[in-house]
């Protein structure tokens, strides 16, 4: 149970980071990929806030679950 909170926590922090700061995100995860692009496109901006913000939503939802059921 312990884990499992920990490990929700983990990525709510992980999500919210790569809704707040995309750019950054993108420096982190695929800048080294490219070595023409400076920063990333609006869609990729756009798609990585969409993406935190669902993984922030779901793991609030299964840290209320995992609450409840214990």
């Amino acid at each position: 149970m312990f884990w499992s909170v920990l490990l929700v926590i983990f990525l709510i922090g992980i999500g919210l980071f790569a809704a707040i700061r995309p750019d950054l995100w993108w420096k982190a995860t695929e800048a080294w990929k490219s070595y023409r692009a400076d920063e990333p496109s609006d869609f990729y901006r756009i798609t990585t806030r969409i993406g935190g913000i669902v993984l922030v939503v779901t793991m609030v939802v299964i840290l209320i679950v995992l609450i409840v059921v214990s």
